[in-house]
């Protein structure tokens, strides 16, 4: 039998808040939120932005007031919608007014003179140019005299035309946290994402890592850029440049691979399979097909996927931007007839737009093979039936889109209804759709499903597009999708797209139900996360609900043991509420284990059969089968 990929905890952090228990994705559709759901909502959202904290069992704002929890929504509502989902740049980023850069000027000496200045001996270029006279003076200092033109660079700023992203909540900071030890940001990030999808599981990890042996825990985790920030590559190409050091760090720390390796490191202490792959936007894609593909094959039974992006610089901007990829200031002020850019409307997908919003944030699922889930009574979120990945073969642009993407979602349609019938993926399913906002996006993107629907004869496929609120978050984009479809299949809210005022004409609609506003619908079965990466990165996933996957582990392992499952599920779903709980108070306790349960490599034993490593119930097994002894 081949393992079914389920889906046990999934935390995190972007523009809408944090991931666990759906708080990102409730912020999204807050105002189709019982009064219960929002006030939980905004309460979690407050403690995370700092506005509100938890000081001697009572609720406190920064003056030291006591607040009522039912009263945050009118005292601090309005701070706290400004501060999530896209909104302009914040100064913490990089002051989008009056962006640094080193603006060029040539100097020429006014009536003939010569240039004449004095600095000291040690600041004098090397080597020193041949128009340059220099005589020593006193105290180290010299006279340089220049007979030439003089080029310099001095510190300048510009009005930056790209203006808005999707931000993590404005006074969030897990720097403070845990010791992050002057860590970029994207990493500061993953030890938050890491410890909000370990501790939605209800799961004591200690007891997660003993129930396998421990080759059979992975880590599948990746960035695009790597850490950018002056922390990581950022500071690492700067700093001569700006006259400053390089650090000890910032190479090693700014490797897209990081997030992977501190996860391990200090995180889970895995010492099983560590997995980095990346493919543009479709990133987590990547390292959830990995993940998956080896849970299938029995070669990993507890799998941590994640990605992570914190890339709002103005260098990455820059980049996006002279690409014409991102939407700026003028392109919006077009669309709208008007002078004032609505920074909350820049990403419009499927709609009249200009490009998408670059956004940050991290994403951790946490995925088991069924028979443990069951074993350990997890809780059931969801499963992926399968990730699908496709290429678009010869291009004449990099950024072109291709068939690639064709090919993913078909297969996953045809694999959901070979699972579940055609009639559920007709009535029951939905897209969380790449969506990037960019007027070649919608019409290609909208074309792959149009022409999938009227193949599987689907109408009315219900769409939704979480950049319109969170940004392209690049990496971890797909977890973002995938956050948002484990929302709809908990509360049956489908987020429309808000911010744009119609569907596009250019857009193949007619198989396809796009709304501009948040509906109630009927339980769903299966979500269908698209991404369409640059370069040809394409991948599909095929998510199916917890109802669905509870019938199918139903029918494998029989109603004896699933009852078995439901007593000790009780006690996971406790312990989850109590982390729910301290979470929406602003008690994270983030896990980082800095030499905490170092392995002494003295104390590994190993024999001819297994291996025995320190801090680990359960030996490492050896297979000796031979798997090619049709060969040799």
């Amino acid at each position: 039998m081949t393992a079914l990929p389920v889906i046990v905890g999934m935390g995190g952090i972007n523009a809408a808040g944090r991931t666990s228990f759906h708080q990102g994705y409730r912020r999204i559709v807050l105002d189709s939120l019982d009064a219960t759901a929002r006030q939980e909502t905004f309460l979690g959202l407050a403690t995370l932005m700092n506005l509100v904290t938890l000081t001697d069992g009572v609720l406190k704002d920064a003056e030291g007031n006591v607040i009522n929890e039912a009263d945050i929504e009118a005292q601090f509502g309005e701070q706290v919608l400004a501060g999530t989902l896209i909104r302009k740049i914040e100064k913490n980023h990089f002051d989008v007014d009056a962006t640094p850069w080193q603006q060029k000027m040539t100097l020429t000496a006014s009536d003939e003179q010569q240039i004449v200045f004095e600095t000291r001996r040690r600041d004098l270029p090397t080597p020193v140019p041949a128009s340059w006279q220099v005589e020593d003076l006193s105290d180290k200092k010299v006279k340089v005299t220049i007979s030439a033109d003089l080029a310099i660079k001095h510190d300048s700023t510009r009005d930056n035309p790209i203006k808005a992203a999707g931000q993590l909540p404005t006074g969030f900071d897990p720097a403070t946290m845990y010791n992050s030890r002057y860590q970029p940001r994207g990493l500061q990030a993953t030890i938050f994402a890491a410890t909000d999808a370990i501790r939605s599981t209800g799961l004591a990890w200690q007891h997660v890592m003993n129930s396998v042996e421990p080759d059979q825990i992975g880590t599948y985790s990746a960035s695009v850029a790597g850490q950018v920030d002056d922390e990581g590559f950022g500071g690492l190409i700067r700093a001569r440049q700006q006259g400053d050091r390089v650090s000890t760090k910032q190479l090693a720390l700014g490797l897209n691979t990081m997030s992977t390796d501190f996860i391990n490191a200090y995180v889970t202490g895995n010492v099983g399979t560590t997995f980095t792959t990346s493919g543009a936007c479709a990133t987590f894609l990547y390292n959830l097909r990995a993940a998956v593909n080896d849970i299938q094959a029995g070669r990993t039974r507890v799998a941590i996927v994640a990605s992570v992006e914190c890339a709002i610089t103005p260098e990455i901007v820059e980049g996006f931007g002279n690409m014409s990829a991102l939407a700026n200031e003028e392109g919006l002020k077009r669309l709208d007839n008007t002078d004032v850019v609505d920074h909350r409307r820049t990403s419009r997908p499927f709609g009249e737009n200009c490009g998408f919003t670059i956004g940050e944030g991290a994403q951790v699922a946490i995925l088991m093979d069924d028979a443990l889930a069951l074993e350990l009574g997890a809780d059931i979120q969801g499963s992926v039936a399968d990730v699908f990945v496709n290429a678009d073969g010869i291009k004449k642009s990099i950024t072109a889109p291709g068939p690639g993407n064709y090919i993913t979602m078909a297969k996953s349609v045809a694999l959901a209804s070979s699972i579940v019938g055609q009639e559920a993926v007709q009535k029951r399913s939905f897209i969380l759709a790449h969506g990037s906002s960019t007027p070649q996006n919608r019409v290609t993107e909208s074309l792959i499903y149009h022409k999938v629907a009227e193949t599987f004869a689907i109408d009315s496929w219900k769409v939704a597009a979480p950049k319109a609120y969170v940004g392209h978050t690049i990496a971890p984009a797909s977890g973002d999708q995938l956050a948002m479809a484990l929302g709809v299949f908990s509360h049956n809210i489908m987020p429309g797209i808000t911010t744009i005022d119609k569907v596009a004409d250019d857009v193949y609609s007619q198989h396809l139900d796009i709304r501009t506003a948040h509906y109630q619908c009927d339980a769903m079965d299966i979500a269908f996360i698209n991404s369409k990466g640059f370069g040809g990165n394409n991948a599909t996933a095929t998510v199916l609900s917890p109802n669905v996957t509870m019938q199918m582990l139903t029918k494998r392992h029989g109603d004896a043991k699933m009852a078995q499952y439901q007593d000790r599920n009780t006690h996971v779903a406790q312990a989850q509420n109590e982390y729910k709980q301290q979470a929406d108070l602003g008690h994270y306790e983030l896990i980082y284990r800095f030499g905490d349960g170092l392995i002494d490599e003295n104390d590994i034993v190993i024999n001819e059969e297994s291996m025995t490593i320190p801090g680990f119930d359960k030996a490492i097994a050896f297979n000796k089968s031979n798997p090619y002894k049709d060969m040799y």
